[in-house]
C-alpha cells in the first residue's frame, strides 16, 4: 500500500483519498517574472513523478499546479523593462512551458493563472470578513487575524508566542499584530486594480493558493505539495484562511521536497551560484538533470556540482547501455523487479531505491545478453525501459542518446560513419598505426569508439 510521509502529522500514513481511486493533488507553481531555476526544477520534476507514478497506480488524477501571474516582483519587473504585465507573464510562462519540456515534465490536468480567479478569491476573503477571521487595516489593506485561528501554527510546528517572540518587524500601526498577513492590497497609482467591497486592489498571495485549489478540487482534497520553503508562511496561511473559510479539514497530506544547495551552500543570487535549468541544460542533457534530482529521496537536501551530474550521465549511459542494440519486446512479466520497484515507490516515492532496481534489472539484461542472446534479454530490456518511464527516464532511442547531436563546429554522424569505415579498413590490413590515428582524431572531436565481437559502436561524449 502506498505510504506518504505527512508534513503535517510528521510521520508515514497509508494513502487512503477520499474518492476511491480517484487523486486530487495541489501543487504550489511559479510566479513568473524570470525564468526557472534549479530550485523549481525539481518542484515540477519531483510532483512530475508523484503524478506519474499513481497514473501507472490506476490512479484518476486531477493535478492542479497554479500560475502566480500578479505580484509584487511582478510589478517591479514589468515596470523595469517597459513591457506590460500581460506580455511580461506569459513570456515566462512559454519559457517555462520550454524548461518542463526539456526536462519530460508532463503537463498538470490544469494550471488556473491567478488573474482568472479573483472572484473565488474576493468571495473566500467576505465569508473570513463575516465570520471575524478577517479586517480592514487603515491603510485600505485587509488582513487575517491568526489569533483567531485556533490552529495556526500546526503544520510548522511552531506556536503564535513563539513565533511572536521571533518577530523582529515592529507591530505595524495598520496590523493588530505582526503575524497578520493581507488578504487583498489596496491597489496604488499605476498598479493593476481589481473592484472591492473593501476598495480597489489586488489579492495577497496566499489567497491565491486556497482559491485557485478549492475551485478547481474543491474545499477538502487528497494532496498538497511544494518546496519546503513553502512551509511557513505560505501553506501555514493556506490552512488558516481555507479552514476558517470552510469550516473543515483542508488537505489530508502535505507534502514538501528539499532545498536544492550548490556546492554546499545555500543557492542565492548573492552568493553567485544561483543557476537557471537554461543555463544547466548548456552542458548538460535534461535528462540527466532528471536523474540527479531523482537520485536523492525528495525530502532530503540536494546538492548540486559538477561531479554529481557528470555521475548522473554515467549512470544513465550504464542503463542504455544495457538496452542498446536489443531487438524489439513486449515488457517481460518479471514481478521480482517490478514488485521490488514498486515497494520503493509505495515507501513515500522512494526513487533511489526505484533507480537501484533499475541497476539491479540493467545487470541482468548484461548477464543474460552474454550467456544467452539479445533476443532472449529483449523483455527485460523493455520492463527497463517501462519502469524507467515512471520515472520519466529511459525513453529516448538508445543510438540516439548515444550519438546526440553534433556540434556546430563538430563531425556530423556520416562523417563519423566513414572515418569509423576507415579504420575497420585499416585494421583489416593491419594498418595498426593509421587505425590508432583515426580513434585519436575521432576522440580529439569527441566520440568514443567501443569496439565488441567484431563491431564498432560510437557515442558522443
Amino acid at each position: 500500500m502506498l505510504q506518504i510521509y505527512n508534513s503535517l502529522t510528521r510521520q508515514k500514513e497509508d494513502f487512503i483519498p477520499i474518492t476511491p481511486k480517484t487523486v486530487r493533488m495541489y501543487v504550489c507553481g511559479m510566479t513568473v517574472y524570470d525564468y526557472c531555476h534549479l530550485g523549481h526544477a525539481r518542484v515540477m520534476v519531483v510532483f512530475d513523478t508523484v503524478y506519474r507514478y499513481l497514473r501507472a497506480s490506476n490512479y484518476a488524477v486531477n493535478y492542479v499546479r497554479n500560475i502566480t501571474d500578479i505580484d509584487d516582483k511582478i510589478i517591479r519587473r514589468a515596470a523595469e523593462n517597459g513591457e506590460s504585465i500581460q506580455a511580461l507573464t506569459q513570456r515566462f510562462i512559454d519559457a517555462m512551458h520550454e524548461d518542463e519540456d526539456a526536462l519530460n515534465v508532463l503537463r498538470p490536468t490544469e494550471e488556473p493563472r491567478a488573474t482568472e480567479t479573483i472572484d473565488e478569491m474576493l468571495d473566500m476573503i467576505n465569508t473570513l470578513m463575516g465570520k471575524g477571521y478577517a479586517y480592514q487595516g487603515k491603510n485600505g489593506d485587509v488582513y487575517y487575524d491568526v489569533s483567531k485561528f485556533e490552529g495556526y501554527g500546526k503544520l510548522s510546528g511552531r506556536k503564535l508566542d513563539e513565533l511572536r517572540a521571533g518577530e523582529r518587524v515592529a507591530v505595524d500601526e495598520v496590523k493588530d499584530d505582526p503575524l497578520d498577513f493581507v488578504l487583498w492590497k489596496a491597489s496604488k497609482p499605476g498598479e493593476p486594480a481589481w473592484e472591492s467591497p473593501w476598495g480597489q486592489g489586488r489579492p495577497g498571495w496566499h489567497i491565491e493558493c486556497s482559491a485557485m485549489s478549492k475551485t478547481r478540487l474543491g474545499s477538502h482534497f487528497d494532496i498538497h505539495g511544494g518546496g519546503s520553503d513553502l512551509q511557513f508562511p505560505h501553506h501555514e496561511n493556506e490552512i488558516a484562511q481555507s479552514e476558517a473559510c470552510n469550516g473543515h479539514t483542508y488537505v489530508n497530506y502535505w507534502m514538501h521536497n528539499g532545498f536544492i544547495r550548490v556546492n554546499d551552500e545555500k543557492m542565492s543570487k548573492s552568493l553567485n551560484n544561483f543557476f537557471t535549468i537554461r543555463e544547466v541544460l548548456t552542458h548538460y542533457k535534461a535528462a540527466e538533470i532528471r536523474f540527479f534530482i531523482l537520485n536523492s529521496h525528495y525530502r532530503s537536501q540536494l546538492n548540486y556540482g559538477t561531479d554529481q551530474l557528470d555521475a548522473a550521465r554515467a549512470s544513465l549511459s550504464r542503463l542504455y547501455t544495457a538496452i542498446r542494440g536489443l531487438p524489439e519486446s513486449g515488457p517481460a512479466a518479471y514481478t521480482y523487479y517490478e514488485t521490488r520497484f514498486n515497494a520503493a515507490m509505495d515507501d513515500d516515492f522512494n526513487t533511489p531505491v526505484a533507480i537501484a532496481m533499475l541497476f539491479e534489472l540493467a545487470g541482468d539484461i548484461n548477464r543474460i545478453r552474454k550467456t544467452q542472446s539479445d533476443a532472449a534479454a529483449a523483455p527485460l530490456g523493455a520492463l527497463l525501459q517501462k519502469l524507467g518511464g515512471i520515472l520519466g527516464l529511459l525513453q529516448d532511442d538508445p543510438e540516439s542518446w548515444f550519438k546526440g547531436k553534433a556540434a556546430a563546429d563538430g563531425l556530423d554522424d556520416a562523417a563519423i560513419e566513414a572515418l569509423i569505415q576507415q579504420r575497420l579498413d585499416a585494421r583489416k590490413a593491419k594498418q595498426w598505426a593509421e587505425s590508432d590515428r583515426i580513434r585519436d582524431e575521432l576522440k580529439a572531436q569527441g566520440v568514443i569508439l567501443e569496439d565488441s565481437a567484431g563491431n564498432t559502436t560510437w557515442k558522443r561524449t
